[in-house]
């Protein structure tokens, strides 16, 4: 396997994005502030942080020695695929899917070919939108520094929804198609730009840590202010305003104290980790 083998130049689109400063100002605002009854907004840069470590431990070095309740602690930390992977959640399923991610990180192919590979393993259709988030999440926690940030929250061009849309620069923006693709040039792009941002915005440290949580955040303004019937299916109301934010993160996965986590089985039921060093939640 041939890991960060270096891609060329050429071989990366570059879109230029045009983004508003306006609506990124405001996503930075609702993250600092909300972020005080937390412990703060280092309190979640930790956690980012914890999370990537429990990734770099379990797929550092590949999925070969992966075990199954592994990849299940692991599924508590994504959001948007804990409660659509139950199927998969069985010794017998797992063992095709081990290999599958092994593929992701055989970096003898582009980033994009990889994922397309991993989610034509699955069938096409709507109930398993997820399995693209789970090659981009099993890429970004693992890796941070050398992927970024690729789930369908964060861009969606087919479905011109994501945390992109949110933060275009647009006068009706409600009424335009982004011509902009979903493919890792655009992520990185999109990484670089917020990096700036946050850089000109007395943001030094950790900032790959910062650009996750300040897309969460752009996205969970959008939840908050025009979720739909799919968006509140695994977002219910918030009760603080970075509710959604954590959830997004996957900073919620695990229940303090019990064990008892959001993964779902496929019959519904709720995964309990009871590991003598059980994954705890991040927040």
């Amino acid at each position: 396997m041939a890991l960060f083998s270096a891609l060329k130049p050429q071989e990366i689109e570059r879109p230029v994005l045009d983004l508003s400063g306006e609506a990124l100002r405001a996503s930075m605002q609702v993250m600092v502030a909300g972020s005080e009854d937390h412990g703060g907004i280092e309190r979640y840069v930790d956690a980012v942080k914890l999370k990537n470590q429990l990734f770099q431990q379990a797929l550092g070095d590949g999925t070969d020695d992966l075990e199954f309740e592994t990849f299940k602690g692991l599924c508590t930390f994504m959001a948007t695929v804990r409660r659509r992977v139950g199927p998969w959640l069985s010794e017998t399923a797992f063992g095709d899917l081990r290999g599958w991610l092994g593929e992701l990180f055989d970096e003898n192919a582009p980033v994009d070919t990889r994922i397309g590979a991993f989610c034509e393993r699955f069938p096409d259709d709507k109930q398993h939108r997820w399995v693209r988030d789970l090659a981009a999440e099993v890429l970004h926690n693992t890796f941070p520094e050398r992927y970024p940030l690729m789930n369908r929250w964060v861009w969606d061009a087919q479905a011109n929804t994501g945390v992109l849309r949110e933060i275009w620069h647009a006068e009706d923006i409600d009424h335009i198609t982004i011509g902009v693709g979903d493919g890792y040039g655009t992520f990185l792009m999109l990484r670089e730009e917020l990096s700036q941002y946050l850089r000109d915005n007395g943001f030094f440290r950790d900032i790959l840590q910062y650009v996750d949580i300040l897309c969460a955040q752009v996205y969970a303004n959008y939840i908050c202010e025009q979720g739909g019937s799919y968006l509140r299916a695994d977002f219910s109301a918030p009760e603080d305003p970075m509710q959604h934010t954590r959830r997004l993160l996957g900073l919620d996965g695990v229940q303090a104290g019990s064990g008892k986590t959001r993964l779902k089985s496929v019959d519904g039921e709720a995964f309990v980790i009871d590991d003598e060093n059980p994954p705890k939640s991040l927040m």
